[in-house]
């Protein structure tokens, strides 16, 4: 019985070290600065890569001044989804790299 007391030590253990590196991952992403841009770059957003905090928004003069309020609104929905998307890939590489492609819920 010694043993199998000893296993579920180790087995808790890696566990600890494993919640330890996502964490160390969680905040090498949300160093990462992911751009999404829509409408050739007319509107361009940067989100942080973990906590996806949107960090800067640009939309080109020549988009504002066409007075088409919602095709602005438009290309800036395209250019949040387009920059969730990257970040998304970026957080599944990064993830898949550290796990050997195992999927864990929640990050």
């Amino acid at each position: 019985m010694a043993g199998a007391f000893g296993e579920m030590g180790n087995l808790l253990k890696q566990a600890q070290e494993m919640q330890k590196q996502l964490e160390r991952l969680r905040e090498e992403l949300d160093l990462e600065v992911v751009e999404g841009s829509a409408g050739g770059g007319a509107v361009r957003i940067k989100l942080s890569g973990y906590s996806r905090q949107v960090l800067g928004v640009e939309i080109a003069d020549e988009a504002v001044r066409s007075g088409e309020a919602k095709m602005v609104s438009e290309l800036f929905a395209a250019a949040l989804k387009d920059a969730l998307t990257k970040v998304e890939a970026l957080a599944n590489e990064k993830l898949g790299k550290a796990t050997g492609g195992i999927k864990l819920p929640g990050f």
